[in-house]
C-alpha cells in the first residue's frame, strides 16, 4: 500500500510523518514515534490499553486510522507529565499502588484525565462508569477507584498491599 506524508500533534508537538494512511494511531505512536504508554492489548478497541486523548476526548487508539488524525490535538501517557513532574493522576497512581502489571493503566489514566477535564469532581459511580471498558485483570480495582478519587481532589488513599490486603 501507497503511504502519504501526514503531520500529527502529539502531545504538543507537530511530527511530519511518511507513513500508510491506513495504519492504526498506535502503531504510529508506538513504532515511528517511540511512545509506549498507549499498549496493545486486544487490537479490537475493547480494553482500553490503548487509549488516548484526541482533542480532549478519550479514543482506542488501535482503531483510529492515522489518516483521520491530522489536525488534531493527540495527548499520550507521556504528555501528561513526566518522571520529575507528573500529572496529579500519575501521582495518585503511584501513591495509590493503582498497578501491578501496570497493562491496564494507561487506558484507566487516560480515561480518568477525560473524566476529570469533564468533571473535577465525579461521584464514584461516574468513575466506574468512566472506568468500565478499561480491562483488569490483576484486581487493583479499589486502589484505581481510590487513586481516581484522590486526583478528584480527595484526600483517601487506599492502603499499600500490606495491609489492604491481609488475609483474615
Amino acid at each position: 500500500m501507497p503511504t502519504e506524508k501526514i503531520t500529527l500533534n502529539v502531545n504538543g508537538a507537530d511530527h511530519a510523518l511518511v507513513v500508510r494512511p491506513d495504519a492504526p494511531l498506535l502503531y504510529v505512536l508506538r513504532n515511528d514515534l517511540e511512545l509506549n504508554g498507549p499498549k496493545f492489548g486486544c487490537g479490537l478497541g475493547e480494553c482500553g490499553a490503548c487509549s488516548v486523548l484526541v482533542d480532549g476526548k478519550v479514543a482506542r487508539s488501535c482503531l483510529m486510522p492515522v489518516s483521520g488524525m491530522a489536525g488534531r490535538k493527540i495527548t499520550t501517557l507521556e504528555g501528561l507529565g513526566s518522571v520529575d513532574a507528573p500529572d496529579p493522576i500519575q501521582q495518585a497512581f503511584i501513591e495509590n499502588q493503582a498497578a501491578q502489571c501496570g497493562y491496564c493503566i494507561n487506558g484507566m489514566v487516560m480515561a480518568t484525565r477525560a473524566l476529570l477535564n469533564r468533571n473535577p469532581s465525579p461521584s464514584d459511580d461516574e468513575i466506574r462508569r468512566e472506568l468500565a471498558f478499561n480491562l483488569c485483570r490483576c484486581g487493583t480495582h479499589m486502589e484505581i477507584l481510590a487513586a481516581v478519587r484522590q486526583a478528584a481532589g480527595g484526600t483517601e488513599q487506599a492502603g499499600t498491599p500490606s495491609t489492604s490486603k491481609q488475609p483474615t
